[in-house]
């Protein structure tokens, strides 16, 4: 009876219908903001970009949601360049040995209203794998009014402490709580890889006449 009662579970399972759509995080709008404690007097910030990923997303299951995502670090600013050079080197990044770092989902939960979300996975930085949690808020679907792509948009924050990925260089003098903040713009993968090739062809096309 248990089995026969588990095989029917698992069957009902498999019947549902899950439409999550694919899409491809557009590098161009999607970045993140990274802030510390320095010394107790101020709170400056740091920005990645062009990070590249993934999304499975289906708004009527949003808990079966996952995303794997690649920050390249040489993309590191901070606006001033003897700081950034610092991040980069030994004392703290080391990005001429770990040039990026990776998150992937491995849980979705739903948060407190609806278009909120709580995303656990695996960040690797510095050659370290730890968990983190993501407060996602979802913030718009709908198709891009410039390309007509299908698209996703989301905000989301999160803290860590950089000493656990062995980033403590200066601790406690300047803070190890690292405060995160990314917005993220993703399109449908298929229409997006299409919208990505009319936009080289008419650059090609524009070259070409210039030359004329």
């Amino acid at each position: 009876m248990i089995l026969r009662l588990l095989i029917a579970s698992a069957l009902a399972l498999a019947s549902l219908p899950i439409y999550a759509t694919s899409y491809t995080l557009e590098p161009e709008y999607t970045q993140g903001v990274f802030r510390w404690n320095h010394l107790g007097f101020s709170s400056p910030a740091a920005q990645f970009a062009l990070a590249e990923g993934t999304l499975e997303f289906d708004p009527a299951h949003p808990t079966m949601a996952s995303v794997m995502v690649s920050i390249p670090l040489e993309s590191l600013h901070t606006g001033v360049p003897a700081l950034d050079e610092h991040f980069r080197s030994k004392d703290f990044f080391d990005t001429g040995k770990f040039s990026t770092a990776t998150f992937k989902s491995t849980k979705v939960e739903k948060g407190a209203s609806a278009n909120q979300l709580e995303v656990t996975g695996d960040l690797n930085l510095h050659g370290v794998t730890r968990p983190v949690q993501l407060m996602v808020r979802l913030t718009k679907i709908g198709a891009n009014v410039r390309t007509e792509v299908p698209t996703i948009g989301f905000d989301a924050t999160a803290t860590l402490k950089r000493s656990e990925f062995g980033l403590g260089a200066f601790v406690p003098l300047v803070s190890d709580a690292i405060e995160i903040h990314i917005t993220c713009e993703a399109g449908e993968a298929t229409a997006y890889a299409e919208s990505l090739k009319a936009e080289a062809a008419e650059e090609a096309a524009a070259k070409a006449a210039a030359k004329k």
